[in-house]
């Protein structure tokens, strides 16, 4: 038998005391535990699901807080299979259950297809361990079989229940002696093994403090004395959940169980069975009710809190629902709520908010236009794996002709990459994503007629044709975003405004006041006329990484184009319009030839 002496020693042998001195002061370390609830010895967890089902999100944030809790205290966190419930056993769901944990980072240390000391660890496998312990609450007088028939027992509760009393048993087989019931139960007789429950006591919870009430386990009502005697063997020889789970974190050697509020009724029964066996429960702690909006609870059969419909359906990154599953219910100190599951294991802490928590699902899709932006601007397999997913709904979605137009001799990861990298900030899954930036992959763009954003300023459509084909004029071996910028920046677009609108040199004295503000009217214009040109208007990444993602050959035939369409709009005619083009792309060329000049803005027209 274990006690709590000997099993919190054996658990601080698992870190020699010199390595815990040198890590933290014992001040400082009982006052941060004091205050997070963190024990000050490597937590055992588990978390123990049921094949019944498929994991949801509240299943995976019950894992994920076990998780957590064993690995900021270095400890272990063990899978376990309860799967005595046959009947209700889905064929695929204990597969399905292995995938999912993976899938989102929740390697278990002990458990199935990992092995450990306390195996084996599906409950089917453990059936003759809880009849062994059963036997043993009968033999030290805190359980005894019990022969009533299902029949007695359905006349005994559709009695009480007429005369609007509770349930209960009226222990009719718990003075039958041990020889009488030892005979009985040799010969096959049917039976099951009931608790004597000598009381249910309360217990200190991490979250809620002392809870449940110290209360007798009998009632005596104006008919007879029942009992809250619960039923531990089953008639056909296998454990309910109780016995089951009691016996499996003993022997295990779990010391902190973080499971939901519906299990902490009970807890109390969990405690009755610990005292029975002369045990030291583990330390329990229950989680709030996840709600929707409404206050409705979210039902683990609804499909769209299923793992699945998250991962398959909605492209969710498993970092976002992790990071979404930790916040349901838990607080923290970081300025950020954006947090990987790394740094979760640094930081995590037993302050479990108590309560319900509505479960707000447009956090989930901020965090995971979060996530994108970091696996885009750090790189590496989460955002070869964004690329490689936003590719393949490309290649099902445009003809090879279109997508052969567009890259040219370019992979196709050398346009999805510095698009993703460019416009990660409104990614939520691939397939939107390809639907927001679809003027990437077309080559027939439809676009609206132009109109002019400012309605008050005229700026002549020519000036536009003019600015475009300037900064189209660099090279390829320079034609790259920081050039781009620069020369948008730099381009003096104030005097085809004044030239065009004369009576706004006249309104204003200060003339250098007056430029800065038709240069920025100018901007403004060429922006949105580029983003019309080269995306038909679409939202999407900035005009200068725009012009890099689709190169430079598609960004002129682009220009090209728009300038065929706004024409009409009474700009200046072909050939004047051609010598503009001639005459910039003469300077540009000279320019060119020039080796000791850098490109970076070249291009800009001086003032």
């Amino acid at each position: 038998m274990r006690n709590l002496q000997s099993g919190l020693l054996a658990r601080r042998s698992w870190v020699c005391m010199q390595c815990r001195r040198a890590s933290s002061s014992p001040v400082s370390a009982a006052s941060h535990n004091k205050k997070t609830k963190l024990p000050d010895f490597p937590a055992r967890t588990r978390f123990a699901p049921s094949p019944t089902g498929y994991l949801h999100l509240g299943s995976l944030r019950t894992a994920l807080f076990n998780y957590l809790l064993a690995k900021r205290t270095g400890g272990q966190f063990l899978l376990r299979i309860e799967d005595t419930d046959q009947k209700r056993t889905i064929p695929d769901a204990e597969q399905r259950l292995y995938d999912d944990l993976r899938w989102a980072g929740l390697q278990w240390d002990e458990g199935p297809l990992v092995g450990g000391s306390y195996g084996p660890y599906r409950q089917s496998e453990r059936t003759a361990t809880y009849r062994s312990h059963a036997n043993d609450l009968i033999h030290n007088g805190h359980a005894y079989r019990c022969f009533c028939s299902a029949d007695r027992l359905d006349t005994l509760a559709r009695h009480r229940s007429q005369a609007g009393l509770s349930p209960g048993y009226d222990r009719k087989c718990a003075d039958i002696s041990a020889e009488e019931s030892e005979d009985r139960a040799a010969k096959g007789e049917s039976h099951v093994v009931r608790l004597r429950v000598e009381g249910y006591p309360a217990f200190e919870d991490l979250v809620y403090g002392k809870t449940g009430q110290n209360r007798s386990p009998n009632k005596l009502d104006l008919i007879e004395r029942v009992y809250d005697d619960p039923i531990m063997i089953k008639s056909d020889g296998h454990p309910t959940y109780h016995l089951a789970n009691v016996v499996d974190d003993h022997l295990m050697e779990i010391t902190h169980v973080i499971r939901g509020t519906e299990w902490m009724s009970s807890t109390p029964l969990h405690v009755a069975l610990y005292n029975a066996f002369k045990w030291t429960p583990p330390r329990f702690g229950h989680v709030p009710l996840l709600v929707d909006k409404s206050g409705q609870k979210l039902s683990k059969r609804n499909a769209d809190i299923d793992l699945t419909f998250f991962k398959d359906k909605q492209g969710i990154f498993p970092a976002s629902l992790i990071n979404f599953a930790a916040l349901l219910g838990w607080s923290h100190t970081q300025k950020s709520d954006i947090l990987s599951l790394e740094e979760l294991e640094s930081i995590f802490n037993l302050k479990i908010t108590r309560g319900n928590t509505v479960v707000a699902f447009e956090k989930l899709w901020f965090l995971q236009k979060a996530h994108a932006q970091r696996f885009a601007a750090n790189g590496g397999a989460e955002f070869d794996d964004m690329v490689s997913s936003v590719s393949k709904v490309v290649e099902s979605s445009t003809t090879a002709e279109q997508l052969n137009q567009i890259l040219q001799s370019r992979p196709l990861s050398g346009i999805i990459a510095p698009l993703l990298q460019a416009d990660a900030k409104s990614f939520t899954n691939a397939d939107e994503f390809v639907s927001r930036n679809a003027t990437f992959f077309q080559t027939t763009l439809a676009r609206p007629p132009y109109t002019p954003t400012n309605q008050t300023t005229q700026i002549p459509i020519s000036s536009l044709h003019t600015a475009s084909v300037a900064l189209t004029l660099v090279p390829k071996q320079h034609w790259n975003i920081a050039t781009h910028k620069f020369n948008i920046s730099s381009y003096d677009g104030a005097s085809a405004v004044l030239e065009e609108n004369p009576a706004l040199a006249e309104a204003d004295a200060d003339a250098e006041k007056t430029r800065i503000a038709a240069d920025k009217a100018f901007k403004k214009e060429l922006y949105h006329y580029l983003r019309w040109a080269l995306s038909a208007g679409a939202p999407g990444p900035g005009i200068p990484e725009t012009m890099v993602i689709l190169g430079r050959d598609e960004t002129l035939r682009r220009l090209s184009e728009a300038r065929e369409l706004t024409m009409k709009k009474g700009a200046r005619s072909p050939v004047a319009e051609r010598l503009v083009r001639d005459k910039a792309k003469a300077k540009g060329q000279a320019q060119d030839r020039e080796a000791d000049r850098s490109w970076m803005g070249s291009l800009a027209p001086r003032t």
